[in-house]
């Protein structure tokens, strides 16, 4: 009993130690410590002011800037719909004019789409490339259509990883089954027909009641068969 109870005096001993310990540095950085609090609290306020007072007005504007740009690509006028109308801005001055805002983003996502439309793949690699979003289908759907630009260049090596990339980076019902296909069709042009039929097989296991996997059982007998 005298033995737990001095083990016990000890730790007592030892937090007193450590709060005595943290008391006399708190008093010895006393105007250190609340410069630093000082600090955090003005870099917070700076941040929530720059958010509520610039960039949250931008991205309203750029909303409103876009809109005609928008519609315009809607109606397949890519030209008036990258380069704006002299009126209205078109994605490419977004881009350029609002791009710390979600909008100029998205602006960078319809450029490369434009471009894709258009046949001009290296730019529309580029610009997709420049997209980034929260966003899981959109996302995704960047990078597939990176895969695409690179298929009309032939270069199925970078068309292969993206739509890797396209139907991995975010598993979902859309997306995932669209890539895995256009991957399947690649390994199975090249002659994988096995990676191929992996890949088939996975649509029908996974994702049969997707558009891609309406069907998919014409695919698997095909790979099947060259086997």
């Amino acid at each position: 009993m005298a033995k737990k109870k001095n083990k016990t005096e000890d730790q007592f001993a030892q937090i007193e130690e450590t709060l005595s310990r943290t008391e006399q540095y708190i008093e010895d950085n006393q105007k250190n410590l609340i410069t630093g609090v000082g600090v955090i609290v003005l870099v917070v306020a700076l941040f929530i002011g720059y958010q509520n007072l610039y960039i949250a007005p931008m991205e309203k504007e750029a909303q409103a800037d876009m809109f005609m740009a928008e519609l315009y690509f809607q109606k397949d006028s890519f030209n008036l719909a990258l380069n704006g109308d002299g009126q209205y801005l078109g994605f490419l001055d977004i881009v350029d004019e609002y791009s710390s805002t979600k909008a100029g983003a998205l602006a960078n996502y319809y450029a490369g789409l434009a471009y894709l439309n258009t046949g001009d793949f290296e730019n529309a690699i580029e610009y997709l490339g420049d997209f980034s979003s929260d966003d899981i289908v959109l996302s995704s759907l960047a990078l597939g259509c990176i895969g695409d630009a690179y298929m009309e260049l032939a270069d199925t090596d970078n068309a292969l990883s993206y739509y890797e990339d396209a139907a991995e980076k975010n598993i979902n019902e859309f997306t995932t089954p669209r890539y895995m296909l256009k991957q399947a069709m690649i390994h199975e042009k090249n002659g994988d027909v096995a990676d191929a039929l992996a890949l088939y097989k996975g649509i029908e296991a996974d994702y049969k009641t997707s558009r891609e996997g309406n069907g998919i059982e014409k695919y698997i007998a095909r790979a099947e068969n060259e086997l």
